[in-house]
């Protein structure tokens, strides 16, 4: 470390030796500094050094006040950590081929020396690591070290300066062209009713930028604070929530998500430079201003972080010695700004190519909204009391009438030996236009409902989260209803699949006088929901996962219906109104825009069904399906096929299979659409063990009333004349 200080050269803007000076404060390896190689001692180290040397100090201070003369600073305030207007796919590509090739860089940036003073990608870590105290140490002792001769200490703070006001005006553009995009406008039509803030904004940056330039020239004494511009921000992200709230109503697309994302985050950087330029009221001494503009132009390469640690010294004999621990300095408002600011700038810059953070970033967004679609549709899903669980067991019942025929004609479509790709497409039809017919039905199949009815508890929680925190007596009660609906509803898929498929079975041995299945088929149909001797609870678990692509693929469909005006898209067809009439018409734009994902995620899932098993075959994969409905159709199949001559055992084993198939189908459907609903809404619920007291509690009040649910539905208390006026 101290050969290299020996070597700097004030006049040169060669960063070479700067990329070595770091490279001692940098940890060898990354499982090291965690236990042995602390990079807080690294630079406690280089502080003493520098305190026992003000020659090379000072040197080092003018040898990073070359650096940040010579390139250009703009980009790396207003472009590293904020999405570029290039769109979500075009984004993506860049940053996978800059994964394997990076762009070429150049001395002209900034942003670029960073590049290369901070080539790895974890070393925002151990710079966090590193104490706020330390770093602010090392900041005091290069920016107070005493100039030999002609030292200009203000030139660092002029260019820096200069950069984050022309980032402020790059910025302020940017603000201003995001927010008048055709998509952003057309979520929120209200903005063209008034004046638009993210044009307000712009005109009211220019304004502020050219008094601040006056001030620099000496023609006023101070400029205007940045209080009103500020207001105008506000206002912009006002109109982001807005939009963001108007589309959990009326739908969302990824290109519209980028575009929020985007302009949230030009906002927030925006703020933050404003802050560090502003002008206080009392102007602060020259020395404590020059430090802090120093700290301001050396922070994106060294960023103070975290907690305070020893200081340490250096013995005559030249060893590093620990003291005892002082007090960190306290810090100004400016200068935590300029940390967070230096936090965000290194971190976004070692991260700027990683593909996760981008989908997380825009996605989040998306599944949020997609999750919100499925949660209203969950509410259909639940049985608020017995006559609501009469009229689920009804439409089970037709669902589980339909899966009967659908078994039926399986097995027929397997007896024509197709080919496998010829096979898994007629399967796919089977299933899919079955499981279309049960939606056009208002029928329910018990295995779709998990998907739906975890995002509406994960809804629950999110709104019961936004106030005195989570009443777990409240989702005890969903959760009550949500069990005992789902329980009635595989109760009606399977007690009336399975006399329907026995009396086809059946039927079909009468009038043909040979069963539908032979001995060897009807074996093999016992053996496929044996969940012992086979993998049908593997491949119940595929289902399950199928079960809950569907819920997305549903929830995705409604969003785009809500997004895209699919109703008034249908109503708008002159050939329809022509074919069908103006009223018919406007029913089936309605019925399309309310129904698209329930269809398409119905068609989707029997499509998923019906090839899993022949891409399994194809690619030698043990994979299939799995579903307790047709696991029960197949059994009595299997009953009539064998005469009835089932030991006991078999009997036993065969039902244990439906059984066991059907609650993996639900448990692994239902958790997966739980945790991507939760995650969607960033909520963490640890009171699990609440949850299962307030259920015991309302079992063993009520055990009646748990399964069966309450006679009438209960309304809540209607609302007084003192509670509106409080409201």
């Amino acid at each position: 470390m101290l050969a290299t200080l020996e070597r700097i050269d004030p006049h040169s803007d060669n960063i070479d030796v700067l990329v070595e000076l770091v490279c001692h404060l940098r940890p060898r390896q990354r499982w090291v500094w965690q236990t042995v190689d602390d990079p807080a001692q690294a630079v406690r180290t280089l502080t003493q050094l520098l305190k026992g040397n003000p020659e090379q100090a000072w040197a080092l201070r003018r040898y990073i006040t070359t650096l940040l003369e010579k390139r250009r600073h703009t980009s790396l305030y207003s472009d590293i950590g904020i999405l570029s207007n290039d769109g979500f796919v075009t984004e993506l590509k860049s940053r996978i081929t800059y994964r394997f090739l990076p762009p070429a860089l150049e001395d002209l940036y900034l942003s670029d020396a960073l590049d290369q003073l901070l080539y790895r990608q974890d070393d925002y870590e151990w710079i966090r690591a590193v104490p706020d105290a330390d770093w602010m140490t090392l900041f005091h002792t290069i920016a107070n070290a005493p100039a030999p001769l002609d030292g200009n200490p203000g030139r660092a703070r002029i260019v820096t300066l200069k950069g984050l006001l022309d980032a402020i005006r790059t910025l302020s553009c940017r603000v201003c062209a995001l927010g008048l995009e055709p998509r952003l406008v057309h979520s929120y039509s209200q903005i063209e009713n008034f004046d638009s803030p993210f044009l307000m904004q712009n005109i009211e940056v220019n304004r502020y930028l050219d008094e601040y330039a006056r001030y620099l020239n000496g023609e006023i004494p101070r400029p205007d604070d940045a209080r009103h511009l500020l207001v105008m921000l506000d206002q912009c992200e006002d109109v982001v929530l807005k939009i963001r709230r108007l589309a959990l109503s009326s739908g969302t697309s990824i290109a519209l998500t980028y575009l929020l994302v985007a302009v949230q985050q030009s906002i927030d950087r925006l703020q933050k430079l404003l802050f560090l330029v502003d002008v206080p009221e009392e102007e602060l001494p020259n020395a404590t201003r020059d430090v802090l503009s120093e700290m301001a132009a050396t922070t994106p390469q060294l960023a103070p972080q975290l907690a305070e640690q020893a200081p340490v010294v250096l013995t005559p004999q030249g060893v590093v010695a620990e003291v005892a621990p002082a007090p960190a300095p306290a810090l100004t408002p400016r200068e935590r700004a300029v940390i967070a600011l230096a936090e965000e700038l290194i971190e976004a810059h070692n991260t700027k190519y990683q593909v996760t953070n981008l989908v997380r970033d825009n996605v989040d967004l998306l599944a949020r909204n997609v999750t919100e679609n499925a949660s209203r549709t969950g509410e259909h899903y639940i049985a608020e009391d017995r006559k609501g669980l009469r009229k689920m067991l009804w439409s089970s019942s037709g669902a589980g009438f339909i899966v009967g025929f659908m078994a039926l004609l399986k097995i027929l479509l397997g007896y024509l030996h197709s080919p496998p790709l010829v096979q898994a497409f007629l399967f796919s039809m089977n299933y899919s236009f079955g499981f279309v017919l049960i939606h056009m039905l208002h029928f329910t199949v018990a295995t779709k409902q998990p998907a739906m009815t975890a995002q509406r508890i994960a809804a629950s929680l999110h709104r019961s989260a936004t106030g005195r925190g989570i009443d777990v007596d409240k989702l005890a009660e969903l959760v009550n209803k949500v069990f005992r609906t789902q329980m009635v509803a595989v109760l009606g898929n399977v007690l009336v699949a399975f006399p329907v498929a026995w009396a086809i079975a059946e039927s079909v041995h009468w009038y043909r006088g040979e069963h539908l299945v032979d001995p060897i088929k009807a074996l093999h149909l016992l053996n496929e929901i044996d969940p012992v001797n086979s993998p049908a609870l593997f491949y119940a678990a595929v289902a399950g996962v199928w079960l809950f692509v569907a819920g997305l693929i549903s929830g995705y469909y409604d969003n785009k219906a809500l997004y895209t005006r699919m109703g008034q898209r249908v109503q708008q067809l002159r050939s329809l109104r022509r074919l069908l009439g103006a009223e018919r018409l406007a029913r089936l734009g309605t019925y399309v825009e309310n129904n698209l994902g329930g269809l398409m995620g119905n068609f989707f899932f029997g499509i998923l069904l019906g090839t899993t098993g022949t891409v399994g075959f194809l690619l030698g994969l043990p994979i299939d399906i799995r579903h307790i409905t047709f696991s029960a159709a197949n059994f009595a199949t299997a009953l009539v096929a064998l005469d009835y001559q089932m030991t006991v055992p078999q009997l036993v084993n065969a039902a244990a299979g439906v059984l066991l198939i059907g609650t993996v189908n639900l448990l692994v459907s239902f958790g997966l659409a739980l945790w991507v609903a939760l995650r969607a809404r960033k909520i963490r619920f640890k009171r699990g063990i609440l949850l299962v007291q307030a259920l015991g509690r309302r079992f063993a009040y009520s055990p009646i009333e748990f399964f069966l649910g309450p006679k009438h539905r209960q309304l809540p208390p209607p609302e007084t004349d003192s509670a509106r006026g409080q409201k």
